[in-house]
């Protein structure tokens, strides 16, 4: 090969090297990554800002666009209904009982329960909740999102 063409064939691969880098730098420093400060990192309930459901309400407190790896939402539930039929996911999932009367279902069996109760649910088990009470079921939903 001639030594010309040897160095135009070297001065384009650089150069498609330094287009490359400078468009993975780029990538980086546009990242959509949260700021943490202290004024978004503290959620206060806003029922103005929840979700109405078929069912009742959902807010989320914390979803995988804003945490590294981790989900808090609230359900609010209206008597005798649930957010869906048990189901199942490849996430671990815990719900804590704040108000009103809960049934959790996991794998066939269903235990009646009231606030201040968590219930766990493993990978891949089918369960669900539903609201058991005369008056609305409002829990916590914590769940790690496996991206």
């Amino acid at each position: 090969m001639k030594p010309t063409i040897l160095i135009k064939t070297t001065l384009a691969v650089l150069f498609f090297h330094q287009i490359s880098f400078s468009q993975e730098v780029k990538k980086e420093t546009t990242s959509t990554e949260p700021k943490y400060t202290i004024e978004n990192c503290v959620n206060h309930f806003d029922l103005n800002k929840a979700t109405k459901t078929k069912v009742g309400y959902q807010y989320w407190f914390a979803d995988k666009n804003f945490t590294q790896e981790n989900t808090l939402k609230m359900s609010i539930v209206e008597p005798g209904k649930s957010t869906h039929a048990p189901h199942h996911h490849p996430e671990e999932e815990f719900f804590y009982i704040l108000e009103g009367t809960a049934e959790f279902f996991l794998e066939g069996k269903t235990v009646t329960a009231g606030p201040n109760t968590s219930f766990y649910c493993p990978p891949n088990a089918e369960h669900g909740i539903s609201n058991a009470g005369k008056t609305d079921l409002k829990y916590l939903v914590i769940k790690k999102d496996l991206k």
